[in-house]
């Protein structure tokens, strides 16, 4: 009697559960395009773009070196980068490069160390053309020389779990509902989307009409838009 309870309550369980993934669209199908930059720490670009209009999914990590099997203990050559998966048509390449131009928290036109150089990945020759030619015009913008590198998209190695939407990770409520695991802190639209919004990045209007689509309960959905508007003015750090 005692197990037809508990495999009972087990059972409410999954179908509850099951019920609360169809319900967030973790998932989009939409055809996609990759876009890799470096530009200072990843927490804060992950923020950036995860709540850009266009952008489907992020995930940081290392790349653009050649030495193998990079941590963020033990970088070597390696630089802190966003990939981003981005509709091309709601976002252009150039509209993310404006984006990756106008919010290094440092190393623009200042030399650091590699792992958080600027950098662009390009993904295929109309990346690069774009790129340098992007890169051209941002140089008549500044007196300093220019430090922003441009290398061809070379094996991405996702950071830790700790370091995938690491705002989003500080409100663990939020985490809890979305149901994140390892694998959707970096491929969940929602969990990217609302990352930004965590973070202050975004309209509200554009937050409120997410809201409706991610479904989260009531309560949740009031707590995200006070953390919104508190973090509106806070700008983007690490």
């Amino acid at each position: 009697m005692v197990f037809s309870f508990l495999t009972r309550i087990k059972s409410i369980n999954v179908l509850c559960s099951q019920k609360m993934t169809t319900m967030i669209p973790h998932e989009i199908t939409l055809p996609f395009d990759k876009a890799t930059f470096g530009m200072g720490c990843f927490w804060a670009n992950d923020a950036l773009f995860g709540a850009t209009q266009g952008v489907l999914r992020t995930r940081v990590g290392y790349s653009g070196g050649k030495m193998l099997n990079p941590t963020y203990r033990n970088i070597m050559d390696h630089t802190e980068v966003i990939e981003i998966h981005y509709d091309p048509t709601a976002i252009t390449y150039q509209q993310l490069l404006e984006l990756f131009w106008n919010n290094h928290e440092y190393g623009l036109t200042t030399k650091i160390k590699r792992q958080y150089a600027s950098l662009i990945l390009y993904h295929n020759n109309g990346q690069r053309s774009t790129a340098e030619d992007s890169l051209e015009q941002e140089r008549l913008k500044h007196k300093e020389e220019m430090c922003t590198e441009i290398k061809p998209a070379a094996i991405f190695y996702p950071a830790e779990d700790y370091h995938q939407k690491y705002r989003l990770q500080q409100h663990p409520q939020l985490c809890k509902a979305l149901m994140l695991n390892s694998q959707l802190l970096q491929d969940s639209h929602v969990a990217a989307r609302l990352n930004g919004y965590v973070a202050g990045v975004g309209s509200v209007v554009r937050l409120n009409e997410d809201l409706k689509t991610f479904g989260l309960p009531d309560n949740l959905v009031e707590y995200v838009r006070k953390v919104h508007q508190v973090n509106k003015e806070s700008g983007l750090y690490c």
